[in-house]
């Protein structure tokens, strides 16, 4: 994969997903210098972790920072395990399902903020998407728009004139946009993990709302996924 020259630092809050792979690498294809945060929340869908081991070391970043917090004792989700990962849902329905964890992305950026002021750095990336996506409502541009207002007003350096970007680039891009730009970078995603609920083997159900999802952007794209046509390990 061909980048520019690193310049300066950037936080990405790096899952192992397929979203969040795509934006590291759009990420340092700007310049940027990347530091990846993954954080240990307590996910039952903790294979990711494992993934964005290997997309650390596929995009050849040097600063990764896996952080355990473990939010099951307050943020109940069907995510941190209360609750079975609802399968064959209506991914286009409008209610919020029960894999969203309470102020998740809130809690994560707030991390990946505390650590950008820490580092001198202005520039959060995260790979939210407000198209195909379940219906979280911490994936909307105008929660994007609201948190970089705070970040400016809740920091030292924000108060001494400086100030935060928080980048979304997937935002308004389909799956299969997104996948076609990753693709066009090189990525290969067969390193990434997307399932809310993998098999004991680790490959994923395609079940849940995620895999259904992946699987749409996929065939969208005209493109295979190579977790699902790779043979079982």
């Amino acid at each position: 994969m061909t980048t520019s020259t690193p310049s300066r630092r950037a936080i990405v809050l790096l899952s192992g997903g397929l979203d969040s792979y795509t934006v590291a690498a759009i990420a340092r294809a700007q310049g940027f210098d990347v530091c990846a945060l993954t954080v240990r929340y307590g996910q039952v869908h903790a294979r990711e972790v494992e993934a964005a081991r290997a997309v650390v070391g596929a995009l050849g970043i040097t600063e990764h920072v896996e952080l355990a917090l473990d939010l099951r004792g307050i943020a109940k989700s069907a995510l941190t395990g209360n609750s079975d990962v609802p399968k064959d849902r209506d991914v286009d329905a409008t209610d919020i399902p029960s894999t969203y964890v309470p102020a998740r992305n809130t809690i994560f950026l707030s991390l990946a903020l505390a650590w950008a002021e820490t580092l001198g750095a202005s520039d959060i990336f995260l790979g939210v998407n407000a198209l195909d996506y379940s219906g979280y409502p911490d994936c909307r541009p105008e929660y994007i728009d609201a948190f970089a207002r705070l970040a400016d007003l809740a920091t030292r350096a924000g108060v001494g004139g400086a100030r935060f970007a928080i980048h979304a680039p997937l935002l308004h891009m389909t799956k299969a946009e997104i996948i076609r730009a990753g693709l066009a970078l090189g990525l290969d995603y067969g390193l990434s993990h997307s399932c809310y609920d993998p098999r004991p083997d680790g490959r994923p159900c395609q079940h849940c709302d995620s895999c259904v999802l992946r699987a749409r952007g996929f065939a969208e794209a005209g493109a295979v996924d190579p977790l699902v046509a790779a043979p079982p390990a």
